[in-house]
């Protein structure tokens, strides 16, 4: 006889499974501090990156104004912009990259505790049937 419980339970497992359950159980192999760790320095990585192009495009964009204007003052000025400009962009994004990869690792444990739920109390209905 089918047990009605052991099919909608196995149904949900198996739908896990294939939508996030391969994410969850990848995220899950890391640690906490060290999945958010490995988001926050690549989008560092990529921040810098990012911004080294687009200052790089500036100044050749407006390259015939900064010759024709620079002095010596302005040179430190224009520097210092640069620099505080770099690290308000990059504290911002590791922030906030800090925080939606920590939500995202917390989703992902919640979800992968209620599958080893689901897997222990599949286990007990099999126990039970088979006693």
């Amino acid at each position: 006889m089918i047990n009605e419980k052991k099919v909608k339970l196995m149904t949900r497992m198996a739908s896990y499974e294939q939508k996030e359950g391969k994410e969850d159980l990848k995220i899950g192999s890391y640690y906490q501090k060290d999945y958010v760790s490995m988001h926050v320095v690549g989008g560092f990585i990529w921040t810098t990156i990012g911004y080294a192009c687009l200052i790089a495009l500036i100044a050749i964009s407006s390259f015939d104004k900064l010759l024709g204007s620079m002095s010596m003052g302005m040179m430190f000025t224009l520097l210092g912009g640069v620099v505080i400009g770099y690290l308000a962009v990059v504290i911002t994004y590791s922030v906030i990259t800090h925080m939606i990869y920590k939500r995202k690792y917390q989703s992902a444990r919640m979800r992968i505790k209620k599958y080893n739920h689901d897997l222990s109390r599949l286990l007990k209905l099999y126990e039970k049937e088979n006693r």
